[in-house]
């Protein structure tokens, strides 16, 4: 991503209205420290009070934008160079990040707005506030978050690109932001399960279903070499953007190799069009794994029993886990 200059001061206003666009950067390098005194340190040289931790209250809309009211200390004076900092976490993207006008909205309250229309790669975001003091970005605490709008949220089928950005707490009790940008994407709605298979219904976004639609279901980590990773396709039923396959338990038992076998799922619109990956975004739940729980049934092939069931990863992508474990045996898919 291209550096880009800094924002001018504004207001905010509702999530999903853009006055100004937000922009990612590269994030400064450390300075080392020097004798001067800085906004952060007192007039007569003495530092300043460490930073009072901070909160922000999020508000979602039914488009994806998201609104961040951060309740400051008293006597906290904005300055036009105030930002909210989302920060990628974990490895592989070190130095960018992006930047929204921090304004104040109230006594005591600045607000940032992050709307819909801003293209939020995929990812975990760390949440900071810079107020501009000459202080570092701080990291922000979850305060009140109003989701309803993400609850059952059914975007516009013709949208080209689907933003998705989820507010959730970390292990260290800190604000943080998942985000998806998919288009087309493949949104799973019911999934049940008996002893046939699974049968998956849902809704596609960004393309609708053409002759030849079909499903897939793809050994992870299986070698490419010539395409010839296993592949095992079933064809889809529905019209417009509505789907339903059922993918049979047989087929994957009889390929089973050992071990801990993941077959993730996902869906051709059309005969020769790009495989879309098979998730469940639209809702306020950021991670999906342990709260949206299918059974894994016993399937018999040749070497013995298995137990069969899809799954959600960490990334709320739909999989079907093939395991001689048992019933309560350890859950070794990892992701």
């Amino acid at each position: 991503m291209n550096a880009s200059t800094q924002l001018p001061a504004t207001g905010a206003g509702p999530a999903g209205t853009e006055a100004v666009a937000p922009v990612i950067t590269q994030a400064p390098a450390a300075c080392p420290e020097t004798p001067d005194t800085t906004a952060a340190e007192h007039r007569d040289g003495e530092p300043a009070p460490a930073a009072q931790p901070l909160r922000a209250d999020c508000i979602a809309d039914s488009a994806g934008g998201l609104t961040f009211d951060i309740t400051t200390p008293q006597g906290t004076r904005p300055v036009w160079s105030a930002a909210l900092v989302l920060r990628p976490r974990g490895d592989g993207a070190a130095g960018e990040e992006l930047r929204l006008p921090l304004g104040p909205n109230g006594s005591g309250r600045l607000r940032a707005v992050l709307p819909s229309t801003v293209a939020l790669p995929e990812g975990r975001w760390n949440v900071y506030a810079d107020l501009g003091d000459g202080r570092e970005p701080q990291r922000l605490l979850p305060g009140d978050n109003d989701l309803r709008s993400l609850v059952d949220r059914r975007p516009l089928a013709g949208i080209g690109r689907l933003g998705v950005r989820i507010p959730y707490t970390t292990r260290s009790g800190s604000l943080a932001l998942r985000s998806w940008l998919r288009g087309p994407h493949a949104e799973a709605a019911d999934i049940v399960v008996d002893a046939g298979g699974t049968t998956v219904t849902g809704r596609l976004y960004g393309a609708v279903l053409g002759p030849g639609a079909c499903a897939e279901a793809r050994l992870r980590g299986a070698p490419e070499a010539d395409g010839a990773a296993p592949v095992i396709t079933v064809p889809l039923t529905g019209d417009g953007c509505e789907f339903t396959f059922t993918l049979p338990y047989v087929p994957l038992a009889e390929r089973w190799e050992g071990g801990n076998e993941r077959w993730d799922l996902w869906l051709r619109a059309a005969e020769g069009a790009e495989p879309v990956r098979i998730a469940r975004l639209l809702d306020d739940v950021p991670e999906k794994k342990a709260i949206f729980v299918h059974p894994a049934l016993p399937v018999g092939c040749p070497a013995g029993q298995l137990r069969i069931g899809p799954y959600y990863t960490l990334d709320n992508d739909l999989t079907i886990r093939v395991t001689d474990d048992g019933p309560d045996g350890p859950d070794r898919t990892g992701c």
